[in-house]
């Protein structure tokens, strides 16, 4: 339990500290109640701590919420779901007495993927051919639909002008349909501008998010894959620290800037041995996918195409690279062979790894990204 339901710092461009969460996401559906009786005990505790550190007027408090706590057809009817009314009530009420905002994780991408007959579109920020028609409002994104229901929801419980955080959004660039680059691309860059704009909402005109993160700065090459291989690919950097897109940030010529001085390992990969019979390489494969990275070899993923050699030896590689291409992690009993020939195809990049004097862009490293992530306010979307 410990283990589980842990608080998460999050970290300003400078430095500050300016909120601790309590937990991540714990009213989601699939976790059945397990986490509810913990949140406000914890929350009041560290509240104590605080007010003692005399700090309480400096960080704040916050619960991040997924998106599935609230419900509604429209936006206007936006509630939260009802399981969860009287521990929301407690939780909006604690925030309000505290000066703390509501902090929700909002991913279009998730109903996207999670439903076959969502609009597309409606995902994005380009308009749709499918809006959704709210009395006198009409929305053509899902972010402000999603936004506006978590209003709705916050209005019923009479905290219609609680400040909101966007503690998580993003788009992820590999392992899914729907999940690539330039989809990726689309949605942050509309994202940015959207929020630049500061339209609002239609619940909430000209009044954009107190704070927007974007989630997130790295790709994450051991994180869970339980829902969904595009888990490990939500980074709008490559894990060398190169930009995977250009991103206009709202600030002049000012854009994303690559990592200098990368340390690269030998241009060599290790591929399968063309001459050997390859009927045995299913627990070689395993080894290597089990400890690397692999989710960009499943349906959807930008490797998915390359046939079943091809399959093998980015498995092969990707291992390889991990160990810091040591001689003895391409041999998988001679089934794998180090070549000079870049064995990438088309869009499926065979990585190259990094030194270890470049060791925090060591490629599939466990990144502690949580909340240290792009600050609307504090760092490169001041508004």
């Amino acid at each position: 339990m410990v283990k589980k339901f842990k608080s998460i710092i999050c970290i300003g461009m400078y430095g500050k500290v300016g909120f601790i969460a309590v937990g991540n996401e714990p009213f989601l559906t699939s976790y059945n109640g397990q986490f509810q009786s913990y949140v406000i005990p914890a929350m009041a505790n560290l509240q104590q701590s605080l007010v003692r550190a005399n700090l309480a007027g400096y960080i704040k408090l916050v619960v991040p919420c997924n998106a599935d706590a609230y419900e509604g057809n429209v936006p206007s009817q936006g509630a939260f779901r009802p399981e969860l009314t009287q521990i929301m009530t407690q939780l909006v009420s604690f925030l309000n007495s505290n000066g703390s905002p509501f902090v929700v994780n909002i991913y279009p991408f998730l109903s996207l993927y999670g439903n076959s007959e969502f609009p597309q579109d409606y995902a994005f920020f380009e308009g749709t051919t499918h809006p959704v028609i709210d009395g006198a409002n009409t929305y053509t994104n899902a972010f402000d639909g999603n936004y506006d229901t978590l209003i709705a929801a916050l209005s019923k419980m009479g905290y219609g002008q609680m400040p909101i955080v966007i503690g998580e959004v993003g788009w992820p660039t590999d392992g899914a349909v729907g999940a690539n680059l330039t989809a990726a691309e689309v949605f942050n860059q509309g994202l940015i501008k959207h929020v630049l704009s500061n339209k609002g909402t239609p619940l909430r005109p000209a009044v954009p998010p107190m704070d927007v993160y974007l989630f997130s700065l790295l790709d994450e090459g051991a994180k869970s894959t339980l829902p969904g291989n595009f888990e490990r690919h939500w980074g709008i950097f490559s894990f060398d620290g190169q930009a995977k897109y250009a991103l206009d940030l709202g600030l002049g010529n000012k854009k994303l800037k690559n990592a200098k001085n990368v340390q690269y390992l030998p241009a060599r990969w290790c591929i399968a041995n063309p001459n050997r019979d390859l009927s045995e390489v299913a627990n070689h494969m395993k080894l290597a996918c089990n400890v690397a990275d692999c989710t960009t070899l499943n349906y959807g993923g930008s490797c998915n195409a390359i046939g079943a050699k091809g399959n093998v030896s980015y498995a092969f590689n990707s291992y390889y690279q991990l160990q810091m291409q040591n001689e003895k992690s391409c041999n998988f009993d001679g089934l794998g062979m180090v070549t000079f020939l870049d064995p990438s195809v088309g869009d499926c990049r065979f990585l190259v790894g990094v030194t270890d004097t470049s060791a925090s862009f060591r490629p599939y490293q466990r990144w502690v990204v949580g909340c240290i992530l792009m600050l609307w306010q504090v760092w490169a979307f001041r508004v």
